[in-house]
């Protein structure tokens, strides 16, 4: 038997914009009937904090076909992306430097990615000079947008493309907040 590990489970595509909307005590409950341990979530977002014996890929496929058959959705499916604490803490301690300390003057998150790798995603992203940056990390891309500016940020423009549908971001303070609770 294997010895029980901590995960951070991100969801994509749950509570945003008023669809696929999930009540996160259902969430935990559904999580709980699958066997995970130690459940809780973080804001409504798609954020699990759960302890497990079993291995990332399994719980993957399995948390994703639970949440499909238990709640309808609309039309797209919930991807899940299952991060061990060190692999979180790894996005965190890789950040670029400076990345995240300035949240008065800059808008930062972290794209999580799913079934592709950086430099595939990188090509979605078409930052406008002074107002966005993004960075390649492992699994993650780091991007920050001037918050006086944000209304002029390119970030929202790869929501329109197939890559979008492998990432889920999250703001770097919910990111180091998971981490925390990790």
């Amino acid at each position: 038997m294997r010895a029980m590990t901590t995960y951070v489970v991100l969801l994509r595509g749950i509570n945003v914009g008023g669809k696929n909307n999930l009540p996160m005590a259902a969430l935990r409950e559904c999580l709980e009937d699958l066997g995970f341990s130690n459940v809780q979530t973080y804001i409504a977002s798609g954020n699990v904090i759960l302890e497990s014996d079993r291995r990332s890929d399994e719980m993957r496929a399995e948390i994703e076909q639970a949440l499909s058959e238990r709640f309808k959705t609309d039309g797209e499916r919930i991807k899940a992306l299952v991060l061990t604490r060190d692999q979180l803490q790894a996005v965190v301690d890789s950040k670029p430097e400076g990345f995240g300390e300035q949240p008065d003057k800059y808008h930062s998150d972290a794209i999580f990615l799913m079934d592709i790798d950086s430099a595939q995603a990188m090509s979605v992203f078409r930052p406008r000079e002074g107002v966005d940056q993004v960075w390649p990390g492992d699994g993650v891309i780091y991007s920050q947008r001037l918050s006086a500016q944000r209304t002029k940020s390119r970030l929202s423009r790869i929501m329109g493309t197939p890559e979008y549908k492998s990432m889920t971001i999250r703001s770097w303070s919910t990111t180091t907040k998971l981490l925390e609770l990790a």
